[in-house]
């Protein structure tokens, strides 16, 4: 029962991917072309890999605007993910990991292999610019 029901969702992951990349081909046109593309993740501290992150893949069109239809992918415990049929143009790359800054970035997809490593961030330390907020007590 157990291994049906992995299958199932295997299956249907597969499908969602595939309209995920329907979508995305029809976003764009650039003769057809199409590439692999391998994203590998990794801390900017120690190029550690950073398991289970979220990439989202996003057409951009020649106009600059946002296009239809948007990839999923999860990062293994390597840090890497890979997707087939990515057409030639740009496409935007959302990376989202807990303890991390949030990545975004555009890439022009110009080759049929590709593979993009982006280095995470943790936060950065924020800091008010409010010397004595209404709310702050002072020191007795």
């Amino acid at each position: 029962m157990l291994m049906k029901r992995s299958r199932s969702l295997m299956i249907a992951a597969a499908i969602l991917v595939g309209f995920g990349v329907v979508g995305l081909a029809r976003a764009q046109d650039d003769e057809g072309r199409v590439a692999t593309l391998r994203l590998v993740v990794v801390r900017d501290t120690d190029g550690k890999p950073v398991r289970n992150a979220e990439v989202v893949l996003r057409p951009v069109k020649r106009n600059g605007k946002q296009g239809k239809g948007e990839i999923e992918l999860k990062t293994d415990a390597d840090g890497k993910t890979n997707v087939d049929g990515i057409p030639y143009g740009t496409v935007q790359v959302q990376i989202l990991a807990p303890h991390f800054q949030t990545f975004g970035g555009d890439y022009e997809v110009n080759q049929a292999e590709m593979e993009i490593t982006v280095k995470l961030k943790h936060p950065a330390d924020q800091y008010s610019t409010y010397e004595n907020h209404p709310g702050d007590k002072k020191p007795q």
